[in-house]
């Protein structure tokens, strides 16, 4: 963590809670992306993105500085809004472990970077067809561009298990996107 903010969190603590201003204004949009792209709803996320700046204040004293406060602000955001998805109901898509074996990470490859406008709307169409792990997964690491120790920390994996989830979600996304065709 920077020192900077070490300190700004020292004196929250110590009763300028007018400082907490700088983490809002710093992390509050990535939090939003982080929290629209699991709930799926732009008004949902906005609430869900005031509860973890609360939750995170609430508990500042808490903040061990063990890891960055930008993961620990994700981890809040997360798990804010997974409980919130939890409490809805929805349809998850699955997919057979045998179609996603056959399927090389060539095509997938080609096929996801290709930045062609219509091929962008089919990933996007496709990113909303899965569950919410796998978006928060998705979102963390190639919108925010956190680094897979990062998101897994984040997300509450291993290193390894979110490696292997992040080929499958690729796979995954790559039959989305064909099927779309």
């Amino acid at each position: 963590m920077k020192n900077d903010e070490a300190h700004i969190i020292h004196r929250i603590l110590e009763g300028e809670t007018s400082l907490y201003e700088y983490f809002l204004d710093k992390y509050s949009q990535q939090v939003f992306v982080l929290i629209v792209r699991i709930v799926e709803n732009q008004e949902d996320a906005e609430e869900l993105t005031q509860d973890t700046f609360l939750k995170a204040f609430e508990h500042l004293s808490s903040f061990k500085a063990e890891s960055s406060f930008s993961t620990w602000i994700y981890r809040i955001a997360y798990n804010t809004a997974i409980s919130a998805t939890r409490k809805k109901k929805y349809d998850i898509f699955a997919m057979d472990d045998t179609l996603l074996a056959n399927i090389s990470d060539q095509q997938v490859d080609n096929a996801l970077n290709d930045e062609g406008e219509e091929q962008i709307r089919k990933l996007n169409n496709a990113i909303n067809k899965l569950d919410t792990d796998e978006r928060a997964l998705i979102t963390l690491f190639y919108d925010e561009e956190k680094s897979i120790s990062e998101a897994a920390l984040i997300l509450g994996l291993t290193e390894s298990n979110a490696k292997v989830k992040l080929h499958r979600i690729r796979k995954k996304l790559y039959v989305l996107i064909t099927q779309e065709e």
